[in-house]
């Protein structure tokens, strides 16, 4: 059976009230819940971005059984050692509830550390060092390891969950896919056109990838179809446009810069914008005909007890 998400997005509202809103999703009927993690908003009018590690901790302890995911870069703003830490720590203390993704990075949130940013083929290398630190760790190694860009001195973890830890990996197009795929446990992608999901999967199961097929749905439900669009422009225009451009800009005054000419109908076709919970389903259902396990919905409206009420009441319960 595939499993339905809601995402927890830091950079839109505060972790106090997203831990109502978890509440809230799991009660509607939400299988997962996926939070994202951020040092910066992608816009000054999304305004916020907690720290995701303190309130996954809280989230898991206030929900009584969802699974609950983080999709997280541990190369450069964090070492790849103190996020295996944390997530042996999570899945010790909540078993079988807490599953890590790791991509990557953008610019934006890593570029604190003043460090020169690599080419992406370089920063993929550089996340599959992380990865393999993480995982000897997991296993419960004693080691030091130099690679190319990354040096752990004399590790381990003293602190393990009973379960094998899976790290799922991030990918937003078929190039990375294929990379990830020597060291992933699962897929995690962002919904484009079928034709193009379809490419992205067939990248990675081609490269070896195994693992389940994860899916992230940006989406905004009103109303109306006026509004819904609306709420959409408002909060979601920066993330509209290539991810290698997103890849490089550096603060949310830059994202602002660079889509101030994107308008309402432009970010409508760049999201799933429908009042009909039917489209919904149909829409959902082409998804998951691409092999997706588990699809993540991300409502990109400040509106979320619609969102959620609409589809606990409408469009999970048709699936």
């Amino acid at each position: 059976m595939p499993s339905f998400g809601y995402q927890i997005s830091q950079e839109q509202f505060t972790p106090r009230h997203l831990l109502e809103l978890a509440k809230r999703a799991e009660r509607a009927g939400f299988d997962e819940l996926a939070s994202s993690d951020h040092l910066f908003p992608w816009s000054e009018a999304q305004g916020q971005s907690g720290f995701t590690w303190s309130w996954l901790g809280a989230a898991l302890e206030a929900t009584d059984h969802v699974p609950i995911g983080v999709v997280n870069s541990p190369v450069e703003r964090y070492h790849p050692v103190i996020i295996a830490q944390a997530v042996a720590t999570l899945c010790q203390m909540y078993p079988g509830r807490f599953w890590p993704s790791f991509g990557s990075g953008e610019f934006l949130n890593e570029h604190i550390t003043g460090n020169h940013w690599p080419e992406k083929q370089a920063r993929n290398r550089k996340l599959a060092e992380a990865v393999h630190i993480m995982k000897r760790l997991w296993a419960g190694e004693h080691f030091t390891f130099r690679g190319e860009w990354i040096t752990a001195e004399d590790v381990r973890l003293y602190t393990l969950p009973e379960e094998e830890i899976r790290a799922i990996g991030c990918a937003i197009t078929k190039e990375t896919a294929a990379d990830i795929a020597e060291w992933a446990d699962g897929l995690y992608t962002t919904w484009k056109p079928t034709n193009h999901l379809q490419d992205t999967v067939a990248a990675y199961r081609d490269a070896g990838g195994k693992g389940p097929l994860l899916l992230k749905v940006d989406l905004c439900v009103a109303a109306t179809e006026a509004e819904a669009k609306e709420l959409a422009h408002a909060q979601w225009r920066t993330n509209v446009g290539t991810s290698s451009v997103h890849g490089e800009l550096r603060n949310p005054a830059q994202f602002e810069a660079a889509s101030q000419f994107i308008g309402p109908e432009e970010v409508a076709q760049n999201i799933r914008i429908s009042v009909d919970p039917e489209e919904h389903v149909e829409l959902i259902k082409r998804d998951l005909a691409c092999g997706f396990d588990k699809i993540v919905f991300h409502n990109v409206g400040v509106n979320q007890d619609y969102f959620i009420k609409f589809f606990g009441e409408e469009v999970l319960p048709r699936l």
